[in-house]
C-alpha cells in the first residue's frame, strides 16, 4: 500500500498550528541563517583550526596537537565539493538541536510557551548561528551530545541499544572536541545516579555498556594515531596536552615558588606575570614551548616535550593550588560578564563575528585583519597542500565574496541580538531551581517581606535535592562543558556554544512538574474483593 505524500505534509501543518510559538521562533531561526548562507557563499574560516581540519579531511591522519574527528564529517561531504554544503548542514543541526530542546520538554510536562522560551537562545543567538557558519566543531560536537542526550532521557530507563549508540556517539564526540571527554565521566555517573540506580545491577550494567561503548572510538582513535606516528610509540589522541595545560597556569606561575628542578627550569616563564597576555595568546607566541634561534628544532607536541610540559603544569598547581582555583573561577566569570570583552585578544575574537569584507588593511590607528585562508608554501598545517590550496581542492571555488544585500543584515544582528553573560547566568541559575528547592517553615503569622525575612523563617531554610523531569543530567552537563576547558587551557566564548542549549534544557525543566511521590497505602480495612480498588502511578509517568 502506497502513502499518500500529502499525509505529512498535513501532520506537519497541524503541529505547526499545535506550537505556534515554537513553530515562529524556528521560522526565524531558519531566516537568520538563510541570511549567513547567501550572505557569506562558501563557509568562514578561523585561523589554524580550520586549516587541520580540512587538510585532515583532504589527507586523513591524526594530529599531534588536535583531534581530527570533525575531519570525518568534513570527507563524508568531500564528493560535493561544497562548503556553502558544509555550513547548510551544520545551520540545520543548530535548528534540529533546538527542536530536541523543544521536544524534551514537552515529553517531560514543560508547558508550550516556557519550551518555546528555552529555544530562543539556540535559535537566534548571532554567535552561534556564525558559528555554525564556520569550518569549526563546535556544530557537530553539540548535535552529537543533544542527540545521546536525547537518548538517555527519552525514557527514565533506556533500552540497552540506546545506551549503547548514546555511549559510541559520546565517544566520537569526544573526538570532535577534546572537551567532551568530561562527558564519558559525566554520563556514566548519571546512569548510576538516576533513581539510584548504584543499588542495582541493571544500573550498573547500563553504565558499564555505555562506558565501554565510549571508549571504542577513542580506542580505535588511539590505534590509529600509534600507527601513523609509530616512531612514538604511543596510543594516544593527540600530543598536546601538556602543550594546553601549560597555557593554563602561565596566567599565575611563578618559578620562585614553584622552585622548578631539571629540565622544567626551561619552560618555567620568567617573565613578569603582569606583563603576560592570557593563556589563550601567550601559548602562541611564549619562547617557552616554541623554537628559537638557540632551539631551532624544538616541537611542544613530542612525547618527551609533552611529558615535560605536562609535569610542570602539576607542579604549578601543586605549588599555587589557590592561584590556580583564582584563574578558573574567573575564566567562569568571564562567561558571565558584560560587555564581551577581547579575550584572549582581538585577533582571536575577531573571528567569532560576521564581517563587511574578509580583508582589513592595517591604518596608523589600528590593526589590520585578514580572514582568507593563507597560502603560505613554507607552512602546510596539514602535510601536502596550503590552506588556501585545501580550500579550492575542497570546494572548487575562490574564497572571500560577500553579499552585502544579505551580509549586512546578519552581521548588524549579531552585534545586537545574542546569549549576553547576565543573562546566561539567569539561565544557570533557573536550571539551578529545576534541581535544587528551597523552603522554608512558616513560623510566623501574617505575610510581606517583614514576614519572610524574619529569623525565625531564615532559619528554617532548607534546601532539598528536588530535580524537576530529568533537569539534573542537562544542568550538570552544562557546568562541566563550561568548566573543563577552563580548567585545562582557558576562557574562550566559542566554548559556550555547546553550554548554552544544556543550560536552556535545564532552565526549561524548572518550568516541569515535581515529581509526584507514591503514596503511601491506606489502612487495611475489611471489604469485598469488589470494593477492594488498587491504584499506582509509576514515577516515570508522573
Amino acid at each position: 500500500m502506497g502513502v499518500n505524500p500529502r499525509q505529512p505534509l498535513s501532520r506537519l501543518r497541524q503541529l505547526a498550528g499545535e506550537n505556534k510559538l515554537f513553530t515562529g521562533a524556528l521560522a526565524a531561526g531558519v531566516f537568520l541563517r538563510l541570511l549567513a548562507i547567501l550572505g557569506y557563499p562558501g563557509a568562514l574560516w578561523f585561523a589554524g583550526d580550520s586549516y587541520v581540519y580540512l587538510g585532515a579531511a583532504l589527507r586523513p591522519q591524526p594530529n599531534l596537537s588536535k583531534a581530527t574527528g570533525y575531519s570525518f564529517f568534513l570527507r563524508a561531504l568531500l564528493p560535493f565539493h561544497s562548503l556553502t554544503l558544509v555550513a547548510t548542514v551544520q545551520h540545520l543541526m543548530g535548528l534540529a538541536v533546538a527542536v530536541m530542546i523543544y521536544v524534551l520538554l514537552r515529553r517531560n510536562g514543560v508547558a508550550k510557551t516556557w519550551a518555546a522560551v528555552a529555544t530562543l537562545p539556540q535559535l537566534l543567538d548571532g554567535y552561534i548561528i556564525e558559528d555554525e557558519h564556520m569550518i569549526m566543531a563546535e556544530s557537530l560536537f553539540t548535535f552529537m551530545l543533544m542527540v545521546a542526550t536525547l537518548l538517555l532521557l527519552w525514557k527514565p530507563r533506556p533500552a540497552w541499544w540506546k545506551l549503547l549508540v548514546a555511549g559510541l556517539i559520546v565517544g566520537c564526540a569526544a573526538l570532535v572536541r577534546t572537551e567532551g571527554e568530561v562527558m564519558l565521566v559525566v554520563l556514566p555517573l548519571f546512569l548510576l545516579l538516576r533513581d539510584w540506580s548504584w543499588k542495582t545491577v541493571r544500573g550498573w550494567g547500563m553504565a558499564i555498556v555505555f562506558a565501554v561503548a565510549s571508549l571504542v572510538p577513542l580506542a580505535s582513535y588511539a590505534g590509529w594515531f600509534h600507527d601513523y606516528y609509530p616512531q612514538y610509540h604511543k596510543y594516544e589522541i593527540t600530543l598536546s596536552q601538556g602543550f594546553f595545560l601549560w597555557g593554563r597556569v602561565s596566567s599565575f606561575a611563578d618559578c620562585a615558588i614553584i622552585k622548578p628542578t631539571g629540565k622544567e627550569v626551561a619552560v618555567c616563564p620568567t617573565q613578569p606575570i603582569a606583563d603576560r597576555t592570557p593563556p589563550g595568546n601567550y601559548i602562541w607566541h611564549a619562547p617557552y614551548v616554541h623554537a628559537t634561534k638557540q632551539n631551532p628544532n624544538y616541537s611542544p607536541v613530542t612525547p618527551a616535550n609533552d611529558s615535560l610540559l605536562t609535569s610542570f603544569a602539576i607542579h604549578a598547581v601543586e605549588a599555587q593550588p589557590l592561584d590556580y582555583v583564582k584563574t578558573v573561577v574567573k575564566g567562569v566569570m568571564l562567561s558571565f560578564g558584560f560587555p564581551r570583552i577581547a579575550y584572549p585578544g582581538a585577533g582571536t575574537t575577531y573571528f567569532y563575528s560576521f564581517h563587511s569584507r574578509y580583508v582589513v588593511a592595517s591604518t596608523a590607528t589600528t590593526k589590520g585583519y585578514n580572514e582568507l585562508p593563507p597560502n603560505n608554501k613554507n607552512h602546510e598545517w596539514i602535510h601536502g597542500g596550503t590552506a588556501y590550496s585545501d580550500w579550492l581542492s575542497y570546494g572548487h571555488q575562490a574564497p572571500g565574496r560577500v553579499i552585502k544585500v544579505f551580509a549586512v543584515p546578519i552581521l548588524l544582528y549579531q552585534r545586537v541580538v545574542f546569549t549576553y553573560g547576565p543573562l546566561l547566568a539567569v539561565i544557570f541559575l533557573v536550571g539551578l531551581g529545576g534541581v535544587i528547592s528551597l523552603t522554608a517553615a512558616a513560623r510566623r503569622r501574617g505575610q510581606g517581606l517583614r514576614s519572610a525575612l524574619s529569623f525565625q523563617t531564615l532559619r528554617s531554610v532548607r534546601l532539598h535535592w528536588s530535580p524537576r523531569g530529568t533537569s539534573m543530567l542537562p544542568w550538570f552537563t552544562a557546568v562541566a562543558l563550561l568548566v573543563a576547558p577552563i580548567a585545562v587551557a582557558d576562557f574562550d566564548y566559542r566554548y559556550l556554544i555547546p553550554v548554552i542549549p544544556f543550560a536552556c534544557i535545564a532552565a526549561g525543566f524548572a518550568f516541569a512538574p515535581r515529581r509526584a511521590k507514591a503514596a503511601p497505602p491506606a489502612p487495611s480495612a475489611p471489604s469485598t474483593a469488589a470494593e477492594t480498588v488498587e491504584s499506582t502511578v509509576p514515577d516515570s509517568v508522573s
